[in-house]
C-alpha cells in the first residue's frame, strides 16, 4: 500500500493531500448485480427454449432464430416504454434491457449455429440464417418501436 502523495499548493511548506477517489465498484456495484441477475434469467429462458425446441444437426436453428427476433421486438417495445412513457427506476434498464434481454438474445449462439451449418455441408443455409437473423432482428426492433409508438399515440387521443 502506498501513502497518499502531497501536492505543493502556493508556496513552500503549504501542502494538501488530495481526497481519495471513490471506488468504481462502489457506484456501479448495484448495476453490475442487476445486470448479472437479469442475465441469468434471460439466459435461463433462452436455454429453456433450446430444450423445448432443439435443433437437429444440419437443420435450420429455428429456436435461436425466433429467440433473437422476439427478443429484439421486446427490446423495441421496452425502449419506447422507458423513454416515452414511464420514468423507470435507474436499475430497470440495466436489469431488463441489458441483463434479461441481453441474456435472452444470443448472437454468440447464432454464430456457432452458422458454423455448425457450414460444418454440416450446408453453407447456403448458414448464409441464409446469417442474413435472415440480421434482417429479422432489425425488422423486429423497427416494427416494435413503430407499433408501440402508434399504440401510444392512439391511446392519447
Amino acid at each position: 500500500m502506498t501513502a497518499p502523495h502531497s501536492e505543493q499548493v502556493d508556496g513552500p511548506g503549504e501542502f494538501r493531500v488530495p481526497a481519495p477517489r471513490p471506488s468504481v465498484w462502489r457506484g456501479q456495484g448495484r448495476v453490475v448485480a442487476v445486470v448479472a441477475a437479469g442475465g441469468a434469467l434471460g439466459a435461463s429462458a433462452r436455454y429453456a427454449a433450446s430444450l423445448i425446441w432443439p435443433a437437429q444437426t444440419g437443420a435450420f436453428p429455428w429456436a435461436t432464430f425466433w429467440v433473437n427476433v422476439s427478443g429484439c421486438a421486446v427490446i423495441g417495445v421496452f425502449m419506447v416504454v422507458i423513454t416515452d412513457v414511464w420514468a423507470a427506476h435507474r436499475l430497470v434498464r440495466p436489469f431488463f434491457g441489458t441483463g434479461v434481454l441481453g441474456g435472452f438474445t444470443t448472437f454468440s449462439t447464432y454464430v456457432v449455429d452458422i458454423q455448425k451449418l457450414v460444418d454440416a455441408g450446408r453453407p447456403r443455409a448458414g448464409l441464409g440464417y446469417l442474413a435472415a437473423t440480421l434482417v429479422g432482428a432489425l425488422a423486429a426492433v423497427w416494427l416494435a418501436v413503430t407499433a408501440t409508438r402508434r399504440v401510444l399515440e392512439w391511446r392519447r387521443r
